[in-house]
């Protein structure tokens, strides 16, 4: 970082802000009843995807909710990289209902779906009319009382200030968010996890990673964000082999929630980095699942980045149980960049061709990469040049620098 981005990055008025009161534990779920009813909720929008309703994993839910005496409106169509239509649907069925209140169940995509219904049901229009770019309205109000509660352990969504959504006529996912869009509350039990497959597990695990370590090496990092970041670090580096090799392990799942919503709130900034900024913008192009493409994105990032935080990347590697006693900052940083290839590896993370992106789209990707607000967070500056570069390490079409 030079003198003068540090003098900037100095002055820079920051915030951070935590809406979300969290709770946890294995077995929490029996109390979400009770915790919701204190949000004053008396007949809930429950919003999540097919495959996790009809596999029963939100059952106890709504039996708690149920015997708490709080009606239960199902909301079961959210898909992955949910669409603006999709939102409008839901927040319609919520409105005809008469709902006062959210709970979404499963992964980003149902917890990001329910926030941009909140958002729709307490203000006029669309959430596209919301988006977090210039020209755009800025939300009024506080969304409705939202409870989240994660089924997989990697987008932190339970307590991010964020909701992605894809606007398919653009092509493009887009951020809406602050303090009035983040759930009221989140519930955290890792018996929940236990059903998901190891490539879940690992492509989510490797999000979670990833927004840790880029919310801790990017510009606008802070303080109260790289505590959490790191911690997160810590986590995943302790206990995503082994929730991956046994998906039984409730240690190791209640130490990847943790991962997940810690390294969320490392998300409690502005910014990640340029693995994000590929991923959002390769979304809304392609259906393809976010944590899996950053997972497969992340070494030829960091293998770009860290230059441009050395002492910050040499910190990461220290995270993750490096020993670097006798390394210098620039060892120490390139020996945490190899150490993500070779998690990646032994997680089986299909690389970004076997996930069906073509290497002809990459000056494409580039281009749209640039447009996405996380580049400008990056420890390191990016120009169309840079970002092919690392896609085309991503394809293999350039050597390893490391």
């Amino acid at each position: 970082m030079s003198l003068n981005m540090k003098v900037e990055h100095m002055m820079k008025f920051h915030t951070f802000e935590v809406p979300t009161a969290i709770k946890h534990g294995i077995g929490s779920i029996k109390h979400v009843g009770d915790e919701v009813k204190n949000l004053g909720v008396s007949k809930a929008l429950l919003v999540t995807d097919p495959g996790i309703y009809n596999a029963g994993v939100a059952n106890p839910v709504v039996e708690s909710l149920q015997a708490a005496g709080i009606e239960v409106v199902l909301f079961d169509k959210v898909v992955p990289n949910p669409p603006v239509r999709l939102v409008n649907e839901g927040s319609a069925v919520y409105k005809a209902e008469g709902c006062d209140g959210l709970v979404a169940v499963g992964g980003g995509s149902s917890m990001d779906t329910a926030k941009a219904i909140g958002v729709e049901a307490t203000h006029e229009g669309s959430v596209l009319d919301y988006e977090a770019a210039e020209g755009k309205k800025p939300l009024e109000n506080r969304i409705p009382p939202l409870t989240t509660i994660p089924t997989t352990a990697g987008t932190g969504s339970e307590v991010t200030q964020w909701a992605v959504i894809t606007d398919e006529e653009r092509e493009f996912k887009f951020n809406t968010g602050g303090p009035l869009i983040a759930a009221h509350l989140t519930i955290l039990d890792p018996e929940l996890h236990v059903s998901m497959p190891p490539h879940v597990t690992a492509m989510t695990g490797v999000d979670a990673l990833a927004h840790a370590i880029e919310c801790y090496t990017m510009k606008f990092a802070q303080p109260v964000t790289d505590a959490v970041a790191l911690l997160a670090m810590e986590y995943v580096a302790k206990y995503i082999r082994r929730a991956y090799a046994d998906g039984t392990d409730l240690e190791a799942r209640y130490g990847m929630a943790q991962a997940a919503m810690l390294a969320g709130l490392s998300y409690g900034s502005e910014s990640a980095g340029a693995a994000h900024a590929m991923s959002q913008t390769l979304g809304g192009i392609i259906p393809i699942a976010h944590g899996q493409a950053v997972a497969a994105m992340m070494g030829p990032v960091m293998e770009y980045n860290w230059k441009g935080a050395p002492e910050r990347f040499a910190r990461v590697a220290k995270a993750v149980g490096i020993n670097t006693h006798n390394m210098s900052t620039e060892e120490a940083a390139k020996a945490g960049v190899n150490w993500v290839y070779e998690l990646v590896e032994d997680l089986d993370i299909p690389t970004l061709k076997e996930q069906g992106v073509s290497p002809d789209m990459t000056e494409h990707l580039a281009k749209e990469a640039m447009n996405d607000p996380q580049t400008f967070g990056n420890p390191r500056d990016l120009s169309e040049k840079d970002y092919i570069w690392i896609y085309n390490r991503c394809f293999n079409k350039v050597p390893k620098t490391l």
